[in-house]
C-alpha cells in the first residue's frame, strides 16, 4: 500500500519531470546521434578507429569547458534570484543546440554544434541538481532523486520510440536517413524544452546568499574560498574524488556505447533496440534503489553499483556479438540509475544548502556532463591498440580507484562523527 512517506509533492513532480525532459537528449546522444556523425564522418573519409576517438575528443572538449565554467555559474546561481535565469539560459543553449545538429553538412561542423549543445545541457544539471535541496527535504532526497532517474529513463523513451521508427522507417515514408534524424533530433529539443514548463513555473529559490555588489566578481571570491577549504572537509572532498573516478567510468559507458558497438560491427538496429532495453530495465532499477535507500544508507549500496560497474567493464573488455551487447545493455540499465541517484541525494546530504549551487558546480565536473578520463581512455586506447575493446575495458581502473577512494569518504564521515 503507498504511505503518505512516497507521495511526491508538485514541485517535486515539476523537478522530476526535468529529467524526463533532459533524458530524451541523453538518450539521443547515446543512440541516434553518433549513428548521424558516423555517417558524416564516413562521407569525410574517416575510418572506423579515428570515428570512436573524435568522438570521445569532443566528449573530453565538453568536460573541459564545463570545469571551467561549472563552479563559476553554479556559485553565481548562489546568489538571490540568479539560479532560475542562468538555468533557463544553460537549458535554450541545449535545446537550440539539439534542433541546430541536424543542420550540420559535415562532420567537423557536427562535432562543433554538438559540443555547444552538451556545453548547455551539462550547464543546466549544475543548477538542476543544486534545485534538490530547495524542492524537498533531507530525508526525502534519496527517494526523490530516484525517482528523477527512474521516471528520466522511461520518460524518454516516448519521443525516442517514435524518433527510432521514424528513422527506421524513413524509406517508407519518402524520406532520407539523415533527413529522419534531423527531425527526431527537433522532436527531441521539442520534448525536452514543454516537459520543463512546469519547472519553469513553480521553482522558487529558497536557499541562497544575498545579493552583493559586483556579484560575478564575488562569485569568483566564493568559489576561491571553497577551493581553499575544501580538503579541510574531508568527507565532501574524498567523495568529489571518488565520484570523480567511478561517474566518469558510468558516463563513458552510456556516451559511448553505440559507437563503440558501431566500432566493432554490430548491427545498427539491435544496437539501438538493446539500448532501448537499457532505459526499460533502469526505470523499475531506479525505483528499486529508492526503495532500498529507505533501509539501507547510500553509502552501503553506492559502492555495490560500483563493484557491478567494475564487472561490467571487464565484460566489455571480451565483447564481440550481438547478444553479449545485450547482456551489456541490461545489465548497466540494473545500476545506472542507482549509482546516479544515490550519488546525487548523498552528495546533496553532506553540502552546506546555501551553498548548492557552488558545490554541485563542482559535483558537476566530476559527474553527469563529465567523461573526460574515460572518454580519453577509450579513445587514446584504441587508437594505440588498434581495438576497441582494449579502450572499453581499461575504463574498469577508474571504479576500482573510485570504489577505494568512496571507502576513505565514508571512514572519514564516521571518524567525524566520533
Amino acid at each position: 500500500m503507498k504511505t503518505e512517506k512516497f507521495k511526491v509533492t508538485p514541485l517535486e513532480r515539476a523537478w522530476i519531470l526535468y529529467d524526463v525532459g533532459n533524458s530524451a537528449f541523453v538518450l539521443m546522444i547515446a543512440t541516434l546521434v553518433p549513428i548521424f556523425f558516423n555517417a558524416l564522418a564516413e562521407a569525410g573519409g574517416v575510418s572506423k578507429v579515428d570515428y570512436l576517438a573524435y568522438w570521445g575528443y569532443a566528449s573530453s572538449i565538453v568536460t573541459v569547458v564545463t570545469a571551467i565554467l561549472g563552479p563559476i555559474l553554479g556559485t553565481l546561481a548562489d546568489t538571490k534570484g540568479f539560479k532560475k535565469p542562468i538555468f533557463m539560459l544553460c537549458l535554450f543553449v541545449g535545446v537550440i543546440g539539439c534542433c541546430a545538429m541536424g543542420l550540420a553538412g559535415t562532420w567537423l561542423a557536427f562535432l562543433v554544434i554538438f559540443i555547444i549543445a552538451k556545453i548547455g545541457y551539462s550547464g543546466s544539471l549544475v543548477f538542476y541538481d543544486s534545485m534538490l535541496g530547495d524542492v524537498t527535504t533531507p530525508e526525502r532526497m534519496d527517494m526523490v532523486s530516484s525517482r528523477g532517474y527512474a521516471w528520466g529513463y522511461i520518460g524518454s523513451c516516448v519521443p525516442f520510440v517514435v524518433c527510432l521508427a521514424l528513422v527506421l522507417g524513413s524509406s517508407a515514408v519518402g524520406l532520407s536517413q539523415m533527413t529522419a534524424l534531423s527531425i527526431a533530433l527537433i522532436i527531441t529539443a521539442v520534448w525536452w524544452l514543454v516537459v520543463t514548463l512546469p519547472l519553469l513555473k513553480k521553482y522558487r529559490q529558497i536557499n541562497y546568499v544575498e545579493v552583493e555588489q559586483h556579484a560575478i566578481r564575488q562569485s569568483f571570491v566564493r568559489i576561491g574560498q571553497t577551493l581553499k577549504h575544501l580538503p579541510q572537509d574531508k568527507q565532501v572532498f574524498w567523495f568529489l574524488l571518488a565520484f570523480f573516478c567511478y561517474i566518469d567510468g558510468v558516463y563513458t559507458i552510456i556516451d559511448m556505447a553505440t559507437a563503440y558497438g558501431t566500432a566493432l560491427g554490430l548491427d545498427t538496429t539491435g544496437l539501438l533496440l538493446a539500448l532501448l532495453v537499457t532505459q526499460i530495465v533502469a526505470f523499475p532499477s531506479a525505483l528499486i534503489f529508492g526503495r532500498l535507500s529507505q533501509k539501507y544508507e547510500s553509502k552501503i549500496l553506492i559502492p555495490v553499483c560500483i563493484a557491478a560497474y567494475t564487472g561490467i567493464a571487464v565484460f566489455a573488455f571480451f565483447l564481440k556479438s550481438q547478444w553479449q551487447f545485450w547482456v551489456l545493455a541490461v545489465v548497466v540499465g540494473m545500476f545506472q540509475g542507482g549509482v546516479q541517484a544515490l550519488s546525487r541525494s548523498h552528495f546533496a546530504k553532506i553540502i552546506p544548502q546555501e551553498k548548492s549551487g557552488e558545490y554541485f558546480g563542482l559535483f558537476d565536473i566530476c559527474g553527469k556532463g563529465a567523461s573526460f578520463l574515460g572518454t580519453m581512455i577509450v579513445s587514446v586506447g584504441s587508437q594505440l591498440t588498434g581495438s576497441a575493446n582494449v579502450g572499453v575495458g581499461s575504463i574498469a581502473i577508474l571504479f576500482v580507484i573510485g570504489f577505494v577512494l568512496f571507502g576513505i569518504s565514508t571512514r572519514t564521515e564516521e571518524t567525524k562523527r566520533v
